[in-house]
C-alpha cells in the first residue's frame, strides 16, 4: 500500500510568496527561497509550486526560478502555471522540477496532454482541476479560477480518465484559503468517480481534517497551504499525528530527541 503524503502548496506572484482566499484576495506572506529552506527541515513529502499569474499573462512559470529553487529543495516538487507545450515541460524538468501541474491547457488542447504523457511519462504529469459548486453541481474552472469551462466535474473526469496521467490535483475554490475543512461532498465524488490517483486541496484547518480524508476516501495525498502559513501546524507534526491514528505516512525522522 502506498504511503499517504502531506503536500504544502506555495503560490507565487511576481516571484513573491502569496496566499489567496477562494482564488482571490491575494496577500503577501513572505519570500519564496526562505520558505523552501524551512520545508527542508519539516520533512515534507513533496511540494507544489504554482505561479498564479502565468496563464492570464500568457507565459509559463519561469524555468530559471525553478532552477534556483532546485538548489535549495531537497524533496520532490511539482510546478505549474501557464504550461501549454512540451518544450516548456522539458525546460522545467531540466531545471529541477519532478512533475508539472497543468490546468487551462488541458481544456484548450487535449492532444497536448496526450503528447506530454507519451514524451515524459505518466508520473510527470498532474492535471489540476479547480471546481466551484453552482446550483449543487461542481463545475470546472480554468485561468486560475476565473473562467467557467462549462464542464461538469463528473464529465471532465470521464475525459481525463482516458489520458493516462499520473495524478489529479482537485481543489475546491469555495473552500480555498478558508480553513473550514475540506469539501466532503467533493471528496465523495472523487472517491466514487475518479480512476486516477488524486490529491485533495482547499480548506484544510487541522490534522483532523487530513485524517478524515484518509479515513473516508482513497486520496493519495492532501495538499494544504493556509494552515502552514498562519498557524503553528507543520507537515512534520501532521505526519506524527497521522501515524498515531494508524494512517500509513512516509517515515518521520526524529532529530536531536
Amino acid at each position: 500500500m502506498l504511503k499517504k503524503r502531506i503536500i504544502p502548496v506555495l503560490l507565487i506572484k511576481n516571484k513573491t510568496l502569496i496566499k489567496d482566499k477562494q482564488f482571490a484576495k491575494n496577500r503577501r506572506v513572505g519570500s519564496l527561497l526562505p520558505a523552501i529552506k524551512i520545508y527542508n527541515n519539516r520533512q515534507v513529502d513533496e511540494l507544489i509550486l504554482l505561479d498564479i499569474q502565468a496563464t492570464n499573462n500568457n507565459r509559463c512559470i519561469d524555468a530559471s526560478l525553478i532552477n534556483e529553487i532546485s538548489k535549495s529543495a531537497f524533496f520532490p516538487f511539482c510546478v505549474g502555471g501557464g504550461i501549454n507545450n512540451c518544450e516548456s515541460i522539458k525546460n522545467l524538468l531540466a531545471a529541477g522540477a519532478d512533475k508539472v501541474s497543468i490546468n487551462t491547457a488541458a481544456y484548450e488542447n487535449i492532444s497536448f496532454i496526450k503528447s506530454a504523457v507519451s514524451q515524459f511519462g505518466s508520473q510527470c504529469i498532474i492535471i489540476s482541476i479547480d471546481v466551484k459548486k453552482i446550483h449543487n453541481e461542481y463545475f470546472c474552472f480554468s485561468h486560475c479560477g476565473t473562467k467557467n469551462t462549462g464542464y461538469k466535474l463528473t464529465d471532465w473526469l470521464k475525459i481525463i480518465d482516458t489520458l493516462n496521467v499520473g495524478e489529479l490535483l482537485i481543489t475546491s475554490i469555495d473552500h480555498d484559503g478558508t480553513m473550514i475543512g475540506y469539501d466532503k461532498d467533493l471528496i465523495q465524488i472523487m472517491n466514487e468517480q475518479s480512476n486516477i490517483p488524486f490529491i485533495i486541496s482547499g480548506g484544510c484547518s487541522s490534522y483532523e481534517d487530513m485524517s478524515w480524508v484518509f479515513n473516508n476516501c482513497d486520496a493519495n495525498a492532501v495538499a494544504a497551504s493556509s494552515i502552514f502559513h498562519f498557524t503553528r501546524q507543520t507537515p512534520l507534526e501532521a505526519k506524527k499525528y497521522l501515524l498515531k491514528k494508524n494512517i500509513k505516512v512516509r517515515p518521520v525522522f526524529i532529530v536531536n530527541e
